[in-house]
């Protein structure tokens, strides 16, 4: 069983790459991120006829989370419950599996602009209440898979210039702090439990050649929680859209369960 994550910075603008990307890597579900569209603007259609079905939860112009399912998923939930939150950030499903069912949990994770900004005050409230929520479904799921852009990189080598960029939003010791706080709940950075290039990165700026060169962020994860690490067997990023004619700035993650 397969299951990937692509932030793809408008789904209106990417929706032919996203119907590619499926056609040649068949997975089981997709969690994409920054739709920038309405849900009654969603393509059900095109992912029907792809063979998937589809869950949205979007806005006009920002945010918008979706899953996208060989089988429909159940047991829907947008946003963190109790969090007043306006912005579609949050979308969990539940999905069956040949060994049993699996919760998913989509998130489009706050940006924080800069630390000290009040956005940066609202990425820790976000964070905390996601962290809380993620304790109670973990009880109620034992089998449960965290995804998203989390705009966090969790070390220095996640980041093509830690000491450049120490400090700085996506880098802060509080927004690392966060991440350690959700694997401390039993969960597992899945792409992090296997041998991987140096300097592999999952976003990178549009500007300055910065996929050419490899200026890139590890910032889109898989987390997986302790009732499935021992059945993952792969974890990788794979660059490959990252290529494309108006690509996203970010490029799919994707676990593979055995």
């Amino acid at each position: 069983m397969k299951i990937a994550t692509w932030n793809v910075n408008s789904l209106t603008v990417r929706l032919p790459q996203v119907l590619d990307w499926l056609a040649a890597n068949p997975v089981d579900a997709l969690g994409l991120q920054e739709l920038k569209l309405t849900d009654d603007k969603f393509p059900h259609m095109a992912f029907e006829e792809a063979g998937y079905k589809a869950i949205s939860h979007g806005q006009k112009t920002y945010n918008g989370v979706a899953w996208i399912t060989r089988e429909a998923g159940r047991d829907v939930v947008r946003n963190i419950p109790g969090l007043e939150d306006e912005q579609a950030r949050i979308l969990a499903t539940t999905i069956d599996s040949p060994s049993g069912e699996i919760r998913l949990i989509n998130g489009y994770f706050v940006n924080g602009q800069e630390p000290g900004s009040e956005k940066f005050a609202y990425k820790m409230r976000w964070l905390q209440a996601l962290h809380d929520w993620v304790k109670e479904q973990l009880a109620l799921h034992p089998r449960l898979v965290l995804v998203g852009d989390f705009n966090v990189t969790p070390e220095d080598r996640d980041s093509y210039d830690p000491v450049g960029l120490k400090d700085t939003i996506h880098h802060t010791v509080e927004e690392r702090g966060h991440f350690q706080d959700l694997l401390k709940l039993g969960l597992s950075d899945s792409f992090r439990m296997f041998e991987q290039p140096e300097k592999s990165f999952s976003w990178w700026d549009y500007r300055m050649l910065g996929f050419q060169k490899n200026r890139g962020l590890r910032i889109d994860h898989i987390l997986v929680s302790d009732a499935l690490k021992s059945s993952v067997t792969a974890c990788a990023v794979d660059r490959t859209p990252r290529k494309n004619k108006q690509p996203s700035d970010h490029t799919p993650v994707v676990v593979t369960l055995g």
